[in-house]
Formats: C-alpha cells, structure tokens, sequence
C-alpha cells in the first residue's frame, strides 16, 4: 500500500496533534484531523473582543524550549519578549526584581527591593549556574520532591519563597502550595534562563495557526465530535463509523477508549479576567505578583506592554486567578476589583471578559521529559499523545505529538526511529 492510501486520524487539532500531522506529512503520509470545535489551537486560543486580543487564559511561551525552536519560525510569529523579572506589589509599594545579568538596569531595584535577603540573591546566581550546567534529560532522571522541598532544601528564606517563588510559580504549575514536582521547577526555571517568555504579536494563537498554515497534506474534520475509538474504528457522535488503520488520540482519551475509562486524567483549572485601563501601573513588559496571603489573585499583566496586532488606544490588563474560593463570576470580578486597588492602586477599570478554563493544566507525577515511540503505543492501532504522557507544558505537547508519529512510523516500517529532539 502506497504511504498516502494509509488512514491515519488524529483525534484533536491542538499542539500535539498538529505536530503529529506534521511529522506524519514530512514522512509521505496524509492524515486526517478530526477536531470536535470549529478552529485549531485546543487549548491554545485567542478571541478578539472590544478591539483586544484575549488569550484563553495567561500563556507564554518559552523560547528556549527545545521543541518549539525545531518546530516554530520565531520570526514569522514576530514574538514579543518579556523582560526577565516581576514587578511584586508589597505594602503599598511596587518592587522590581530581575536577573541584572541579562538586563542591566535590574541591578539596583533588585538589590535594594527587600525581597528575600543578601544571602538568597547568592543562592539565586547559585541556582541559575547550578541548571545551566545541568541537562534537560539530567533534570528529568533526579528523584522528585516538591517544590517547596526543593526550594528549603536548598536554604532559600521563607520570606524569599513566600514574596517571589510561591506567586511567580503557582501562576506557571497553577497550584499556590509549590507541591509540583521539582523536576518540573527544575526545567522550567532552566528555560526561562536560557531563553525568554515570549507572546506573538498576533496572540498565543499564532502558535496553533502557523502549525495550521504549514500543513499541506492533512485533511481536517472541523466541528466533528469522536464518542468511541477502538481498533480500525472510530465512533462519531452521528454515529458514523470511520476505518482507521492508525489513530492517534491527541486529547483526553479515558472517555474514548474503553480500556482507559478508570484512568481519568485530573485537570488543574484557573480563571483569567481581562479589564481595560486608562494607563498602566507597571511601565515596563512584567509580570506583576501580589505576594499578600488570602489574596485571590495570583498574577497580573499588562498585554499592551507588548506590541499587539490590537485596535485600541488603552491599556489591556489580565489578572490571573487560580482559586476562586466558589464564588460567583458577579462576586469574583467585584472582589479582583477590590484588590487590584487595594494592593497595586489600579482603579477605574472597565470589565472585559472572563475565563474560567476547568482543563487549563494536566495534574501528574512521575513526570518525563521523553518517550520512545513505542510507549505511545496503546495497542496495535492506537497511539496517545498530549501533554498528559509526559509533563504539563507547550514542549510536551509537541514532543509526544511527534513520538505518536514516530510510533505509527516505526509500525509500519519495522525499524526503531532514530529522530529526536535535541536535548
């Protein structure tokens, strides 16, 4: 049988699975997409609203993870940097820290923030020396603790955990106990020193759009929904039944495949509201933190710090909150209105839009950083991919959606892939 004759289908049209068309298309075969929304990107989307760009949620991407540099044209996506640091607000006043090996002007305002204490400021040039002589698949082999473990561990102060650490990550793992794994601060913390957290100036979207844009040999089923996968066959929801020599489930697939329906997925959830402003409090392209206990938001940043493809002449500001404590959207947006005056001195804001993403972060242990393709395998004809296989990041996403590829590659042609990503 010719290569493109093959019926191979991707469940799912986010980063893994255009990934996985991808490789599938660079090895002369031409797969189907079948994707339950009507647009590419899952989870990683971006709405126009009153002139704005919206993201689903606060997204970046790291511009050193190892896959999107093999995978994405950087400069087609015309991505916009952050600076290297945040932007904490405590007691009334706003302090900037920042790595001043990378931008100078850091120096000072890191210094003298009175954020952590002399002694953690030694431990952080420690830490960052430490991971730049440490490999990805090094980090990925150490045994796991939390890490809040990993951060005592290493003799950082509480307050140093408590005004930096605990609100900058639990925005990334989106859990305010630091009881992600250690490899995972670990990789994460090694990214964002050797490369940059970036936006395209078209939105988080561009990403899914420009993985879209490049396919030319892949058939997409938009606004189609998939009830059941077994071997060779795939159940829509109109209850046509497709022929599958190959699928590969690039979503959630524990309510698809009967074998996996006790081996549910847990999801760490967020929500994220966009306001509009008059003039921005933080100046520069920061994050800005509020390192004060009981406070419902987390993160808080200005969009329009960073040039956008947006229409309008004000200032966009999105607050991430991670638990909303059940309250309602009316109160939510009430109280985050609160303590952005309250903490940071951000009044007169009008309400944009709110985001409540209840699958926003995959909740896993024993986290990987790779797969053989082989172990993608879920029986002869169906293949898993996603962030769910290895950790909760964009990096993953395209890494499993290639060891799918990879997979269904090696079934067909009896040899053991030798492609990988660079490490």
């Amino acid at each position: 049988m010719h290569k493109k004759d093959y019926k191979i289908h991707i469940i799912g049209a986010g980063i893994s699975g255009l990934i996985a068309a991808r490789v599938l298309e660079e090895n002369g075969f031409s797969p189907t997409i079948i994707e339950a929304t009507k647009s590419v990107g899952g989870r990683v989307k971006t709405d126009i609203v009153d002139g704005y760009q919206l993201d689903h949620g606060f997204q970046v991407l790291l511009t050193s993870y190892p896959a999107a540099q093999k995978y994405l044209d950087f400069e087609t996506l015309d991505l916009q940097k952050f600076l290297p640091g945040a932007s904490i607000f405590k007691n009334g006043k706003q302090k900037i820290i920042g790595d001043p090996l990378r931008e100078t002007s850091f120096l000072f305002s890191t210094l003298f923030s009175g954020i952590g204490n002399f002694s953690d400021k030694i431990k952080i040039l420690q830490l960052n020396n430490k991971l730049k002589k440490k490999t990805i698949v090094d980090i990925f082999a150490e045994e796991e603790v939390s890490t809040l473990s990993y951060l005592s561990h290493l003799g950082f102060s509480d307050k140093m955990i408590n005004e930096f650490f605990k609100p900058f990550f639990s925005g990334i793992f989106l859990e305010d106990k630091l009881e992600t794994s250690s490899r995972m601060f670990e990789f994460i913390y090694k990214m964002f020193g050797e490369g940059y957290a970036a936006l395209p100036k078209d939105g988080i979207k561009a990403i899914p759009e420009q993985l879209y844009q490049k396919l030319k040999q892949t058939t997409f089923k938009f606004d189609t929904k998939v009830t059941a996968v077994k071997d060779g066959e795939i159940t829509l929801e109109t209850t046509t039944k497709l022929d599958s020599d190959f699928t590969i489930i690039a979503t959630d697939a524990h309510h698809l495949v009967s074998n996996l329906k006790n081996q549910t997925t847990l999801w760490k959830s967020c929500n994220t509201l966009y306001f509009e402003s008059e003039q921005r409090i933080i100046k520069k392209s920061l994050i800005g933190l509020i390192p004060h206990q009981g406070t419902l938001i987390n993160n808080i940043f200005y969009h329009t710090s960073l040039t956008t493809n947006a229409t309008r002449n004000k200032e966009l500001l999105s607050v991430t909150v991670i638990d909303n404590k059940n309250v309602s959207n009316e109160a939510l947006i009430e109280m985050v209105k609160e303590e952005l005056k309250t903490h940071c001195g951000i009044d007169n804001l009008k309400f944009i839009k709110h985001y409540y993403i209840p699958m926003a972060l995959p909740k896993l242990h024993s986290l990987k950083y790779d797969m053989l393709p082989s172990e993608t395998r879920l029986n002869s004809k169906i293949f898993l991919a996603g962030d769910t296989q290895l950790n909760g990041s964009l990096n993953a996403a395209m890494m499993s959606g290639e060891r799918a590829a990879l997979g269904i590659i090696e079934a067909l042609s009896g040899y053991t892939s030798s492609q990988n990503i660079v490490h």
